[in-house]
Protein backbone atom coordinates (compact mmCIF):
# COMPACT_ATOMS: atom_id res chain seq x y z
CA UNK A 1 0.00 0.00 0.00
CA UNK A 2 1.44 3.12 -0.94
CA UNK A 3 0.66 5.19 1.77
CA UNK A 4 2.22 8.83 0.62
CA UNK A 5 0.06 8.41 -2.20
CA UNK A 6 -2.46 8.08 0.10
CA UNK A 7 -2.14 10.95 1.98
CA UNK A 8 -1.71 13.03 -0.76
CA UNK A 9 -4.89 11.82 -2.33
CA UNK A 10 -6.72 13.02 1.08
CA UNK A 11 -4.86 16.38 1.32
CA UNK A 12 -5.76 17.34 -2.17
CA UNK A 13 -9.80 16.25 -1.20
CA UNK A 14 -9.64 17.79 1.90
CA UNK A 15 -8.32 21.31 0.38
CA UNK A 16 -11.17 20.62 -2.37
CA UNK A 17 -13.79 19.77 0.44
CA UNK A 18 -12.17 22.84 2.43
CA UNK A 19 -12.98 25.49 -0.73
CA UNK A 20 -16.61 24.21 -1.07
CA UNK A 21 -16.43 25.29 2.84
CA UNK A 22 -15.09 28.77 2.72
CA UNK A 23 -17.46 29.33 -0.47
CA UNK A 24 -20.67 28.65 2.05
CA UNK A 25 -19.21 30.60 5.26
CA UNK A 26 -21.25 33.40 6.11
CA UNK A 27 -23.96 33.12 3.88
CA UNK A 28 -26.96 31.17 5.98
CA UNK A 29 -26.74 27.43 3.84
CA UNK A 30 -29.85 25.73 4.31
CA UNK A 31 -29.80 23.88 7.61
CA UNK A 32 -31.59 20.40 8.35
CA UNK A 33 -32.06 19.02 11.76
CA UNK A 34 -30.92 15.33 11.93
CA UNK A 35 -32.01 15.57 15.78
CA UNK A 36 -32.86 18.35 17.90
CA UNK A 37 -29.24 19.47 18.57
CA UNK A 38 -27.94 17.37 15.08
CA UNK A 39 -27.50 20.03 11.90
CA UNK A 40 -26.80 19.17 8.60
CA UNK A 41 -26.20 22.19 6.17
CA UNK A 42 -26.09 22.48 2.26
CA UNK A 43 -22.34 22.89 2.58
CA UNK A 44 -22.22 19.53 4.31
CA UNK A 45 -22.87 17.71 1.23
CA UNK A 46 -21.60 19.66 -1.48
CA UNK A 47 -17.85 19.32 0.60
CA UNK A 48 -18.70 15.66 0.81
CA UNK A 49 -19.38 15.55 -3.17
CA UNK A 50 -16.12 17.36 -3.41
CA UNK A 51 -13.88 14.97 -1.42
CA UNK A 52 -15.81 11.78 -2.99
CA UNK A 53 -14.70 13.04 -6.63
CA UNK A 54 -11.41 13.66 -5.83
CA UNK A 55 -10.72 9.92 -3.99
CA UNK A 56 -12.88 8.60 -6.99
CA UNK A 57 -11.00 9.65 -9.42
CA UNK A 58 -7.75 8.31 -8.10
CA UNK A 59 -9.15 4.81 -6.15
CA UNK A 60 -12.71 3.93 -7.81
CA UNK A 61 -12.27 0.81 -6.60
CA UNK A 62 -12.11 1.48 -2.36
CA UNK A 63 -14.84 1.76 0.12
CA UNK A 64 -16.32 5.20 1.14
CA UNK A 65 -17.75 5.87 4.61
CA UNK A 66 -19.35 9.07 4.83
CA UNK A 67 -20.92 10.83 6.85
CA UNK A 68 -23.70 12.20 4.80
CA UNK A 69 -23.75 9.46 2.35
CA UNK A 70 -23.16 6.45 4.36
CA UNK A 71 -21.43 3.38 2.49
CA UNK A 72 -20.69 3.51 -0.77
CA UNK A 73 -19.10 0.88 -3.24
CA UNK A 74 -16.06 -0.49 -3.84
CA UNK A 75 -13.73 -2.69 -1.27
CA UNK A 76 -14.32 -2.39 2.93
CA UNK A 77 -10.76 -3.67 3.09
CA UNK A 78 -9.39 -0.18 1.59
CA UNK A 79 -11.86 1.85 3.50
CA UNK A 80 -11.71 5.77 3.37
CA UNK A 81 -13.45 7.58 6.12
CA UNK A 82 -14.82 11.54 5.90
CA UNK A 83 -16.17 14.09 7.85
CA UNK A 84 -16.63 16.95 5.27
CA UNK A 85 -17.72 19.46 7.71
CA UNK A 86 -16.82 18.54 11.54
CA UNK A 87 -18.48 21.12 13.14
CA UNK A 88 -21.34 21.85 11.57
CA UNK A 89 -23.22 23.52 14.56
CA UNK A 90 -19.94 26.51 14.52
CA UNK A 91 -20.49 26.50 11.14
CA UNK A 92 -24.01 26.91 11.01
CA UNK A 93 -23.32 29.61 13.47
CA UNK A 94 -20.59 31.53 11.56
CA UNK A 95 -17.83 29.93 14.17
CA UNK A 96 -14.47 29.66 12.69
CA UNK A 97 -13.90 26.59 14.52
CA UNK A 98 -14.96 23.64 11.81
CA UNK A 99 -12.56 21.05 9.84
CA UNK A 100 -12.57 18.73 7.03
CA UNK A 101 -11.53 14.75 7.91
CA UNK A 102 -10.34 12.56 6.12
CA UNK A 103 -9.22 9.11 7.37
CA UNK A 104 -7.92 5.41 5.33
CA UNK A 105 -8.42 2.30 7.09
CA UNK A 106 -6.43 -0.87 5.95
CA UNK A 107 -7.77 -4.16 7.25
CA UNK A 108 -9.45 -2.62 9.63
CA UNK A 109 -6.29 -0.37 10.91
CA UNK A 110 -6.45 3.14 10.24
CA UNK A 111 -3.12 3.77 8.32
CA UNK A 112 -3.77 7.98 7.65
CA UNK A 113 -5.19 10.80 8.79
CA UNK A 114 -5.88 14.51 7.73
CA UNK A 115 -7.33 16.88 9.21
CA UNK A 116 -7.46 20.46 7.51
CA UNK A 117 -8.93 23.99 9.69
CA UNK A 118 -10.00 25.45 6.16
CA UNK A 119 -10.51 28.57 8.54
CA UNK A 120 -6.74 28.67 9.76
CA UNK A 121 -5.13 26.90 6.99
CA UNK A 122 -3.91 24.56 9.68
CA UNK A 123 -2.86 20.96 7.71
CA UNK A 124 -2.68 18.22 10.10
CA UNK A 125 -1.30 15.14 8.84
CA UNK A 126 -0.05 11.39 9.73
CA UNK A 127 0.17 7.71 8.33
CA UNK A 128 1.45 4.95 10.14
CA UNK A 129 4.96 5.19 8.38
CA UNK A 130 5.30 8.78 8.90
CA UNK A 131 5.29 10.80 12.25
CA UNK A 132 2.31 13.48 12.61
CA UNK A 133 2.89 16.98 11.55
CA UNK A 134 1.40 20.34 11.53
CA UNK A 135 1.81 22.49 7.67
CA UNK A 136 4.80 19.73 7.24
CA UNK A 137 6.49 20.46 10.40
CA UNK A 138 6.43 17.64 13.16
CA UNK A 139 4.41 17.49 16.29
CA UNK A 140 4.65 15.86 19.31
CA UNK A 141 1.90 15.80 22.31
CA UNK A 142 2.85 17.77 25.40
CA UNK A 143 4.96 17.17 28.47
CA UNK A 144 2.83 18.00 31.45
CA UNK A 145 2.83 15.28 33.86
CA UNK A 146 0.30 16.52 36.56
CA UNK A 147 -3.46 16.96 35.94
CA UNK A 148 -3.44 19.84 37.88
CA UNK A 149 -1.63 21.61 35.32
CA UNK A 150 -3.42 20.38 32.18
CA UNK A 151 -5.58 22.11 29.57
CA UNK A 152 -7.99 19.73 28.81
CA UNK A 153 -11.22 19.46 25.94
CA UNK A 154 -13.94 17.63 26.04
CA UNK A 155 -17.35 17.39 23.71
CA UNK A 156 -20.97 16.86 24.37
CA UNK A 157 -22.90 13.68 22.20
CA UNK A 158 -25.87 14.58 20.42
CA UNK A 159 -27.79 12.70 23.00
CA UNK A 160 -26.25 15.03 25.70
CA UNK A 161 -29.75 15.60 27.74
CA UNK A 162 -30.42 12.36 28.47
CA UNK A 163 -26.96 11.99 29.57
CA UNK A 164 -26.66 15.21 31.61
CA UNK A 165 -25.75 13.40 35.16
CA UNK A 166 -22.81 11.34 34.02
CA UNK A 167 -21.85 14.42 31.94
CA UNK A 168 -22.09 16.95 34.69
CA UNK A 169 -19.81 14.87 37.26
CA UNK A 170 -17.06 13.86 34.63
CA UNK A 171 -17.17 17.78 34.13
CA UNK A 172 -16.60 18.69 37.58
CA UNK A 173 -14.55 16.24 38.51
CA UNK A 174 -12.22 17.65 35.62
CA UNK A 175 -12.87 21.43 36.32
CA UNK A 176 -12.06 20.75 39.72
CA UNK A 177 -8.78 18.69 39.16
CA UNK A 178 -7.25 20.41 35.83
CA UNK A 179 -6.03 24.41 34.98
CA UNK A 180 -8.88 24.32 32.59
CA UNK A 181 -11.32 22.85 30.65
CA UNK A 182 -12.85 23.45 26.92
CA UNK A 183 -15.55 22.85 24.23
CA UNK A 184 -14.37 23.71 20.96
CA UNK A 185 -17.69 21.51 18.78
CA UNK A 186 -15.35 19.63 16.60
CA UNK A 187 -13.50 16.33 18.19
CA UNK A 188 -10.99 16.26 14.75
CA UNK A 189 -9.81 19.31 16.04
CA UNK A 190 -9.48 18.67 19.44
CA UNK A 191 -7.81 15.15 19.10
CA UNK A 192 -4.84 17.36 16.86
CA UNK A 193 -4.78 20.19 19.51
CA UNK A 194 -3.61 17.12 21.50
CA UNK A 195 -1.62 16.26 18.89
CA UNK A 196 0.15 18.85 18.85
CA UNK A 197 0.58 19.69 22.99
CA UNK A 198 -2.22 22.39 22.62
CA UNK A 199 -4.30 20.49 25.08
CA UNK A 200 -3.35 17.33 27.33
CA UNK A 201 -6.67 15.85 27.57
CA UNK A 202 -9.65 15.04 25.46
CA UNK A 203 -12.68 13.05 26.26
CA UNK A 204 -16.03 12.57 24.77
CA UNK A 205 -18.91 9.83 24.46
CA UNK A 206 -21.03 8.48 21.41
CA UNK A 207 -18.79 9.43 18.39
CA UNK A 208 -19.08 8.13 15.44
CA UNK A 209 -16.26 6.76 13.36
CA UNK A 210 -16.36 9.90 10.62
CA UNK A 211 -15.27 12.28 13.87
CA UNK A 212 -12.08 10.32 15.16
CA UNK A 213 -10.48 8.49 12.57
CA UNK A 214 -8.27 11.03 10.99
CA UNK A 215 -7.46 12.78 14.50
CA UNK A 216 -6.60 9.11 16.03
CA UNK A 217 -4.21 8.35 13.61
CA UNK A 218 -2.62 12.15 13.86
CA UNK A 219 -2.86 11.89 17.59
CA UNK A 220 -1.45 8.44 17.77
CA UNK A 221 1.54 9.01 15.63
CA UNK A 222 2.52 12.29 17.90
CA UNK A 223 2.75 10.08 21.01
CA UNK A 224 -0.76 10.77 22.07
CA UNK A 225 -2.68 7.52 24.08
CA UNK A 226 -6.13 6.40 23.22
CA UNK A 227 -8.21 4.18 25.39
CA UNK A 228 -12.10 4.46 26.54
CA UNK A 229 -12.58 5.54 29.85
CA UNK A 230 -11.57 2.16 31.42
CA UNK A 231 -8.42 2.34 29.79
CA UNK A 232 -9.24 -0.68 27.20
CA UNK A 233 -8.58 -0.32 23.80
CA UNK A 234 -10.30 2.30 21.81
CA UNK A 235 -12.13 0.87 18.46
CA UNK A 236 -12.73 3.39 16.60
CA UNK A 237 -16.66 4.37 16.94
CA UNK A 238 -16.31 3.14 20.34
CA UNK A 239 -18.93 4.75 23.14
CA UNK A 240 -16.29 6.52 24.89
CA UNK A 241 -12.75 7.67 23.53
CA UNK A 242 -10.32 9.75 26.15
CA UNK A 243 -7.16 10.71 24.36
CA UNK A 244 -4.13 12.38 26.04
CA UNK A 245 -0.64 12.75 26.13
CA UNK A 246 0.35 9.86 28.07
CA UNK A 247 1.34 11.18 31.08
CA UNK A 248 -1.72 12.08 32.76
CA UNK A 249 -3.62 9.42 31.10
CA UNK A 250 -4.49 7.23 34.75
CA UNK A 251 -5.19 10.29 36.24
CA UNK A 252 -7.81 11.38 33.88
CA UNK A 253 -8.93 7.74 34.10
CA UNK A 254 -9.28 8.49 37.86
CA UNK A 255 -11.05 12.13 36.86
CA UNK A 256 -13.83 10.23 34.64
CA UNK A 257 -14.39 7.60 37.12
CA UNK A 258 -17.88 8.10 38.16
CA UNK A 259 -17.84 6.60 42.08
CA UNK A 260 -21.16 6.32 44.16
CA UNK A 261 -20.79 9.68 46.35
CA UNK A 262 -23.75 8.39 48.96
Amino acid sequence: MDLDLIKRTAIAAAYRGAEVLRAYFGKNPAVQKKSAIDLVTEADTASEEAIVKVIRSRFPDHAVLAEEGGWSGGERELRWIIDPLDGTTNFAHQVPIYAVSIGFAWSGRIVAGVVLNPCSGELFTATAEERACLNGRPIRVSSVATLEDSLLVTGFPYNVRDLLPDITRRMQNCLRLAQGVRRLGSAALDLCYVACGRFEGFWEQYLKPWDTAAGICIAEAAGAVITDFSSQPYPVGGEEILATNGRIHAQMIAALELRDTE
